[in-house]
């Protein structure tokens, strides 16, 4: 590495030690300060964080690699993730904050489910088992991606990134709690909004201009710039489906808990869904504007998901460069430090506390947080130490089984009051066992997972719930005329 590029990612660093720190001498006195804040973020804190903790390394990487190697018609994606993420915050958001405080303070989402039904244990037990497995991996997936960031793009090994990555996430994860991983996703936001910015417009201006890389890019092939391009019904409908897994995601929803107040949701609202939208669009023009570029001025791509790293490197000056590569960091820094304290939070609350420390004092349900990112954080740790681990295969799975298992239960928890306990568990079960079936069966490549999880376990909840009303079954608490 250069030495302009070293001192921009020693910056970087620093600064999100810097706020590990700071949240750590303002809100870790106690158990509701270090998982959620003491529900005091603002919406500006609130909106990015939970767009940089949804993003992941995805923003940069994937979604500019597909639009490289597919063109216009990857936008779908993109369209359908917007969609689900705006209703994500319409219906969602104002009522999980204000359900999670009536049903006695819940600070998990599966503490959510357990005091919002009766004998809710079960419920709290499957849905925190469910969290604690698949975000480990996902922390683990978050990790390769750091190591080989260091690998491909700086020349450095992989286990050294791999240390460097896990390192500061652990220490400003472990120390500082929410406050913390609120905190640094909100700057790590701003570093990733400016770069999606920066780079398809300096990589358009390399490559003529645009209407010249139109050109460029219909040489190369026409359908790329075509949105319709190979897009039959199914595929249409897998792209859209991603917005279902929005529902579901427990590191992107316990933002919602978190804000000040419900009348602070519509300004949230309103900069959560700009900044997705122009990350959204940078993200989409990179890869068009790379695939330009490169054919341009014979520059080789052989991992479309390296555009990103490549255009990084080529047109900028270190200095730049170091920044560029710290948004990509941040973006996979941000995802990994929510799954870890959403996984720490679950293991505290939903198993610590409920069933074995009921009377442990705050002090000690804090300690028992952070040892829970530390153990959590090193099993991912132990994960991705092979490069090759297999645990991306399953991870990149993981959005669809958190939204079927989730998704509906969140929604009809929230706005059906007929929903009960039995049918709340039944649809998780069945929604995260459709998704798991349907990949086996490898029937993903023709229709989206999420399509048939998301469905089947609507209906069992709905059809086991009405089959139930009426007979004394345990329902959800009555939903507030606020609502």
């Amino acid at each position: 590495m250069q030495i302009g590029t070293i001192v921009s990612l020693a910056i970087y660093f620093i600064a999100m030690l810097g706020i590990g720190f700071y949240a750590w001498r303002k809100s870790t006195s106690d158990i509701d300060g270090y998982v959620l804040g003491g529900r005091s973020l603002g919406p500006g804190v609130t909106a990015l964080s939970a767009g940089a903790a949804d993003m992941s390394g995805w923003l940069m990487l994937g979604l500019p690699g597909a639009m490289f190697a597919t063109g216009l018609s990857a936008a779908w994606i993109g369209i359908g993730l917007f969609l689900g993420a705006l209703t994500n915050w319409l219906v969602v958001a104002p009522r999980l904050r204000d359900r999670t405080v009536e049903v006695g303070d819940a600070l998990t989402i599966p503490d959510y489910f357990g005091k919002r039904f009766p004998r809710g244990d079960a419920l709290q037990v499957v849905s925190s088992a469910v969290i604690v497995i698949f975000f480990t991996l996902y922390t683990a997936s978050g990790l390769v991606a750091g190591g080989k960031l260091f690998d491909t793009a700086f020349g450095e090994s992989y286990t050294l990134g791999l240390l460097l990555t896990g390192g500061v996430v652990i220490a400003y994860t472990l120390f500082g709690g929410f406050l913390a991983v609120s905190l640094t996703d909100f700057v790590q936001g701003c570093i990733m909004f400016v770069a999606m910015i920066l780079i398809p417009i300096v990589a358009l201006s390399g490559a003529g201009g645009w209407n010249h890389a139109g050109d460029v890019i219909r040489a190369v092939d026409p359908s790329h710039m075509d949105l319709w391009a190979g897009m039959g019904t199914l595929g249409l409908v897998s792209s859209l489906a991603w917005g279902l897994g929005y529902f579901g995601q427990p590191h992107i929803i316990v933002r919602f808990m978190a804000i000040r107040s419900r009348d602070e949701v519509p300004t949230s609202r309103n900069i959560g869904m700009g900044w997705m939208f122009v990350t959204l669009i940078g993200s989409l023009s990179t890869g068009l504007a790379g695939l330009a570029y490169a054919t341009e001025n014979n520059v080789v791509v052989d991992d479309p998901e390296k555009i990103f790293i490549i255009l990084s490197d080529v047109l900028f000056n270190p200095w730049i460069s170091g920044f560029l590569f710290a948004a990509i960091l941040a973006a996979v820094m941000s995802t990994i430090s929510s799954q870890l304290l959403v996984s720490s939070s679950s293991l505290v609350e939903d198993y610590y506390r409920r069933f074995f420390r009921r009377e442990a004092s705050q002090r000690e349900l804090v300690f028992a947080g952070r040892f829970s990112v530390l153990l959590v954080a090193v099993v991912a740790m132990v994960i991705a130490w092979n490069p090759g681990a297999s645990v991306l295969n399953i991870v990149s799975h993981a959005w669809a089984g958190f939204g079927a298992a989730f998704g509906p239960l969140v929604i009809l928890s929230l706005v059906w009051e007929k929903t009960t306990r039995n049918g709340a568990l039944a649809g998780m079960v069945i929604g995260a066992l459709t998704v798991g079936v349907w990949i086996a069966l490898g029937w993903s490549d023709w229709l989206y997972e999420i399509v048939p999880g998301f469905i089947l376990a609507w209906l069992a909840i709905w059809i086991i719930s009405l089959a139930e009303s009426g007979k004394n079954a345990e329902t959800a608490q009555p939903i507030t005329a606020a609502e």
